[in-house]
């Protein structure tokens, strides 16, 4: 079992800038590989962002690409989600997941292939 808690989420003005936590705990954190998705009021779940058990590969929606970045420290068992220049569309609950890869540079951007997910924090971004 991992869990998975999410942090950092708040209110922000358009343009600004926030950076979500994901701290993960019970298994070998650098076994698995890690994302980022959000589901705004009324729409579906959708993946933002992935990176690999190594940190070597990342992978972004196109709707983030070049605004937000993803990364981690192993040996704090801990992803994270750097937002910058948010948008009034960014506003959603953001959740990470994580599923067991160990192959280095795997990313996955798909919901149904992670097997663990935390809460999620809200991030409203205002106009």
């Amino acid at each position: 079992q991992v869990q998975l808690v999410e942090s950092g989420g708040g209110l922000v003005q358009a343009g600004g800038s926030l950076r979500l936590s994901c701290a993960a705990s019970g298994r070998t954190f650098s076994s698995y590989a890690m994302g980022w998705f959000r589901q705004a009021p009324g729409k579906e779940r959708e993946f933002v962002a992935a990176i690999s058990w190594s940190g070597g590969s990342t992978y972004y929606a196109d709707s983030v690409k070049g605004r937000f970045t993803i990364s981690r420290d192993n040996a704090k068992n801990t992803v994270y989600l750097q937002m910058n220049s948010l948008k009034p569309e960014d506003t959603a609950v953001y959740y990470c997941a994580a599923v067991f890869s160990p192959k280095r540079t795997v990313v996955f951007g798909r919901e149904y292939e992670y097997d663990y997910w935390g809460q999620g924090t809200q991030v409203t971004v205002s106009s």
